[in-house]
């Protein structure tokens, strides 16, 4: 008595389906990837051997011609604080961190006035550097 099987198993495998996924995962890798611009202005950081790994919720920039930027937006020195005090008036003063991107032949004294900015309203500053 010989019995067949009416529902046989296909061993076969499409991996149409498969490629299919992999193709749109990398187009919505390659289009995310370009909408994230961290720090859009070109610095040349100095170089320390010690990175912090806190994440800070706004930067200051200050380019080679000693141009201050809020984030990407350019703004006079004697605007940075109020803008700051504006941007923070709803988070609790403990929680407030920003970095500090300072080109390299920047004087001293820019950084310092930042820093100032920051000591005067109870601010946490980091000051962002490359790793050596």
């Amino acid at each position: 008595m010989a019995l067949k099987r009416r529902n046989k198993v296909s061993a076969n495998f499409s991996m149409s389906s498969m490629t299919d996924i992999v193709f749109l995962l990398l187009i919505f890798f390659m289009v995310t990837s370009t909408l994230i611009a961290p720090n859009a202005l070109k610095l040349l950081l100095p170089t320390s051997s010690h990175q912090t790994s806190a994440s800070a919720i706004t930067t200051i920039s200050i380019s080679e011609d000693l141009n201050f930027y809020v984030e990407a937006n350019q703004v006079p020195f004697e605007d940075i604080e109020g803008i700051l005090q504006y941007k923070f008036s709803n988070e609790p003063s403990d929680d407030i961190t920003i970095s500090l991107h300072a080109h390299q032949l920047v004087p001293l004294q820019e950084v310092v006035k930042v820093m100032n900015i920051a000591k005067d309203n109870g601010w946490k500053l980091i000051l962002a550097t490359t790793a050596k």
